[in-house]
């Protein structure tokens, strides 16, 4: 067996999964005899786990889903079924097959390894602060969703204390990388954030923050501009988050809390360069109304105030 220097385990994703997966297997016990300090390995605890979470299933379906030798799996059956752990009977659509479920006493001991496992974990993170564990959280959906291949669906939330730092960080650094713009966009956001925190109507205005695998990808606020009028501000999703139709999603959202809030007219400014965003603004049936040269954030730019008649706006139009 090669050995590996740290600095290499590092840089190479293979050997830093493998390390990994040693200190993860060792620190939780997955290899003792007595899996999580109950009679069974830890093969037999993933038999009694996927009869659990399926209900009734063939020694088949189980063979595939866990990569068992079907030997192995049926010896193992049939010793759960000695304990009464598990009940087979024959599959009517197939009659050489049986479908199996746990019974009752089966049942008790997938629970009592469910409550074990959660305890085990709960030691294992007890150390962790609690912005930790939601870095460690956000980091296994990261995980989970790169190795599985597909990218699981941005939530959209109400903001939170934290998040307008990172609505200020992440659309700072965005237009600085994508556009050239200085810092005077920033100074801009921060602005707008801190004004939204210090005079926050909860009935009349909202944030919304979105997160994909734990991670900030997108931000839109709903501010009052008078009793009729109000403003889409700062819509941004992040590249990574780009081409699953979350800008849209969080302009509907922003549209129709606009509308449950009484407000009739609904505006927003942007810059001309901003062809993306534009897009989804007309795709929501907003109008242009004004265009107007700036020199702004270190740039020569064209301003557009876009606007929206709340009172003849459908979703079935518009929003899906």
């Amino acid at each position: 067996m090669t050995a590996h220097a740290p600095d290499e385990a590092a840089s190479d994703p293979i050997e830093t999964i493998r390390a990994f997966n040693r200190f993860y297997t060792n620190r939780i016990g997955v290899l003792d005899r007595a899996y999580l300090d109950t009679p069974y390995t830890l093969t037999e605890a993933r038999v009694i786990y996927e009869l659990a979470a399926r209900g009734t299933t063939s020694a088949s379906q189980l063979t595939e889903e866990l990569s068992l030798d079907p030997a192995y799996l049926s010896r193992l059956l049939k010793t759960f079924v000695g304990k009464g752990f598990v009940d087979a009977r024959k599959d009517p659509a197939d009659g050489r097959g049986r479908l199996l479920s746990l019974t009752e006493k089966g049942r008790a001991v997938a629970a009592d390894l469910a409550m074990r496992s959660r305890e085990s974990i709960a030691r294992l993170i007890e150390p962790l602060a609690q912005t930790e564990r939601l870095d460690l959280t956000a980091a296994l959906h990261r995980a989970t969703t790169l190795l599985a291949g597909a990218p699981a669906k941005a939530v959209i939330r109400p903001h939170r204390p934290g998040d307008m730092g990172r609505v200020i960080a992440s659309q700072a650094q965005s237009y600085a990388e994508t556009y050239g713009w200085n810092a005077d966009y920033e100074a801009l956001v921060a602005d707008i954030c801190a004004q939204f925190l210090r005079h926050f109507d909860p009935a009349r205005e909202r944030c919304w923050i979105a997160e994909q695998d734990g991670q900030f990808v997108g931000s839109i606020f709903l501010v009052k501009a008078s009793e009729t009028t109000a403003k889409l501000r700062l819509l941004h999703v992040s590249d990574a988050a780009r081409g699953q139709g979350l800008g849209t999603r969080l302009v509907t959202e922003c549209i129709r809390f606009a509308q449950d809030a009484g407000y009739r007219r609904l505006e927003l400014w942007t810059n001309d360069i901003l062809i993306a965003a534009r897009r989804i603004y007309q795709a929501a049936g907003f109008v242009l109304e004004k265009e107007e040269a700036h020199h702004s954030f270190g740039k020569d730019l064209v301003g557009q105030t876009w606007a929206l008649d709340l009172d003849s706006w459908q979703p079935s139009r518009h929003a899906s």
